[in-house]
């Protein structure tokens, strides 16, 4: 009689195809709900439009990069004010649903000339009718390279200067073009990116999964 053969060894996939397709499935399928009712729910804020309408700055951004950027130019000078989307959870929301003061938008505005010589006022946006944001530091650069250095000085806390000097600075950042409605929209389109990345991230991660 011939000698029996060994068994043949075959190896087991984790989960296996069908069960990985079925899986991808019912995550598609919660991701298609969860799409329809963000685009459903959507509605870019009025003061985004008017602003950029009205205003002499220039909105700059990429689609799926979280930074975002207004522009113009003041004589011989460049203004470039950069901040980011932010987090729609809101951490300090209560238990009864009761929205907590909207967060603080970080970002900062920088005054650049042609040699690359400038400053950048690092500030954040505070809730309120007056003025609607605080100054940290005021950082002075000579080129790019000190502009870019990580270990270059950042300047003074801005609450440590003298109180004149302090008023001359807020007074020149307000020159430059910060203010209220500035803030507001900062503020605007850091939710806003957010909710509109937050969709092309849901349409892709729904279109890999049905590949």
């Amino acid at each position: 009689a011939a000698a029996a053969q060994p068994p043949v060894w075959r190896p087991v996939l984790p989960g296996g195809a069908r069960t990985i397709a079925a899986a991808a499935g019912k995550v598609s399928k919660v991701l298609a709900s969860e799409l329809k009712h963000e685009e459903e729910q959507y509605e870019q804020a009025k003061e985004i439009k008017s602003f950029l309408k009205s205003s002499a700055f220039k909105l700059v951004e990429t689609p799926g990069d979280v930074n975002m950027a207004l522009e113009k130019a003041l004589g011989e000078k460049t203004v470039r004010i950069e901040w980011q989307l932010s987090s729609p959870f809101d951490p300090d929301m209560d238990a009864e649903g009761e929205e907590a003061p909207q967060e603080a938008t970080e970002f900062s505005v920088q005054v650049e000339d042609k040699s690359g010589a400038g400053m950048i006022f690092y500030c954040s946006t505070q809730p309120g009718e007056e003025h609607r944001y605080v100054i940290g530091n005021v950082k002075s650069y000579a080129n790019l390279e000190q502009k870019e250095s990580v270990s270059s000085y950042h300047g003074p806390e801005f609450e440590d200067l003298d109180d004149k000097l302090q008023e001359a600075l807020d007074e020149y950042l307000a020159e430059l073009g910060m203010g209220s409605e500035v803030c507001d929209f900062v503020d605007a389109m850091a939710v806003d990116k957010e909710q509109r990345e937050y969709i092309n991230w849901l349409k892709a991660t729904k279109k890999f999964l049905e590949a």
